[in-house]
Formats: C-alpha cells, sequence, structure tokens
C-alpha cells in the first residue's frame, strides 16, 4: 500500500514500519522457539486486532504449535476501554496441563488481559505467557500484570494498522500510525 493512500491521510504520523514490524517479530518468534524449546505450546490469538501479527509471528516460531482464538470485548468503538470485559468467543480446545502463549495487539490498561490470564489459569493451563505487539505503559491501570514478550513500548496515543482499528476500519495498514483526533473526537 502505498503511503499516499486514502487511509494514511487519516494518520497525524506513522509510528512504526512495515520493515520495523517484519524485524520484530521475527526476532521474537525466534525467542519464543529457543523459550519453548522442546515444547508444543498452545498459541491464542486475540482477536480481531491480533489477528495480523498473530499470523506473522507464528510463520517465526519453528516448533509444533496448535493454534486458537478468543474474541474478547472492553472497548467496542470507543477509543478507551470500558472497564468491562466480555468472553464473545472462547476457546475450541481444553488447555488442561498445556504451555500456553496468549497473543495480543496491544496492552493498554491490563484490564482485559488480567482477566483473561486469571480465566485461562484457572482452566489448568501449565504455563501462561504473554505477547503482544504493543505496550502502552503509560495506560496500565493493572500495575502487576506481566508483559512477557513485547515487540514495542509505544507512547500514549491512539494507534491504528496491522490489525489494530478504530470502528473496525484501518486494520489493513501494513504500517502502524497515530490516527488523527479530527477521525474520532465528535
Amino acid at each position: 500500500m502505498e503511503k499516499t493512500a486514502e487511509l494514511y491521510q487519516d494518520l497525524d504520523r506513522i509510528l512504526v514500519t512495515k520493515e520495523e514490524i517484519a524485524d520484530r517479530v521475527k526476532k521474537l518468534g525466534q525467542t519464543i522457539t529457543k523459550d519453548y524449546a522442546g515444547k508444543a505450546p498452545v498459541i491464542i490469538c486475540i482477536l480481531k486486532g491480533a489477528s495480523i501479527f498473530f499470523a506473522d509471528l507464528i510463520r517465526e516460531i519453528e516448533l509444533p504449535v496448535t493454534t486458537d482464538f478468543m474474541a474478547i470485548s472492553s472497548y467496542g468503538s470507543a477509543t478507551k476501554t470500558s472497564g468491562v470485559v466480555r468472553v464473545l468467543k472462547d476457546l475450541d480446545r481444553d488447555i488442561l496441563g498445556k504451555d500456553v502463549i496468549i497473543v495480543e495487539d496491544i496492552v493498554d490498561s491490563g484490564i482485559t488481559l488480567s482477566y483473561l490470564r486469571k480465566i485461562l489459569l484457572q482452566r489448568g493451563a501449565a504455563s501462561l505467557r504473554i505477547a503482544t505487539l504493543l505496550d502502552k505503559p503509560a495506560r496500565r491501570k493493572v500495575q502487576d500484570l506481566k508483559v512477557d514478550y513485547v515487540c514495542f513500548d509505544i507512547p500514549d496515543a491512539f494507534v491504528v494498522g496491522y490489525g489494530l482499528d478504530y470502528d473496525q476500519v484501518y486494520r489493513n495498514l501494513p504500517d502502524i500510525g497515530v490516527l488523527s483526533p479530527r477521525i474520532y473526537e465528535p
């Protein structure tokens, strides 16, 4: 996609380029391969935002992984979390005794992941780690949430692209950019 495409006109700036993303995803895949050597983790994609990151990441992991998907909502079409977490789509398989890696697009307040972590540990996961494309530590409300794998720490800005959206738009941008407030402010 050309940087002159219509969707790019809605960005204030590009925060992370597609080349930087590809490099970090490859390195993260190598790290996970090393950390889970001899194991076969279950990798859970949190829909919809993490889907592109997830697809690229699992192709960089050189292990016999299994995959599953969950859809969790705490935003709706807002730009900030409501604080109410809902499971919209649950896992299709049992994770009892399995090593689990949750793959998320962005860790913001930490409320959603803290809730999800608690649920999956209650289901008997042998171990649980969190991998995220983006971490926004300035917005963290759950201070004890440990994020094990982070591609990029970012400032407190509303970002879109590479799977991240605003009201279901912008997921197809190959770069990650800061969305102009004129798009989402009344």
